[in-house]
């Protein structure tokens, strides 16, 4: 069988969701926060838009159980409001 090689994204302090399958997003936010943080992030911004909700909790599900997590809530309204999630990493 061929394997693709998986498609390397450069970890940055933004990250927008809209590309992710729905069923990705829980397994993609964890990786991207090990990379954010061992690459010595300290504040990023998850873009998961507005629609009704799913994504922004599944998002901060995440974020409450990581334990180098130790702020998150919505983006200013310039960066997104609530169709975005800052957080602050340790």
């Amino acid at each position: 069988m061929d394997f693709e090689e998986p498609v390397r994204i450069p970890v940055t302090d933004v990250f927008d969701l809209h590309s992710v399958p729905p069923r990705d997003v829980k397994a993609v936010v964890e990786a991207y926060l090990e990379e954010a943080q061992r690459l010595g992030l300290r504040a990023v911004r998850l873009v998961h838009g507005r629609g009704i909700g799913v994504q922004r909790e599944t998002v901060r599900s995440v974020l409450a159980r990581t334990p180098f997590v130790v702020y998150y809530g919505d983006a200013p309204p310039e960066a997104g409001g609530w169709g975005a999630t800052v957080a602050t990493l340790r």
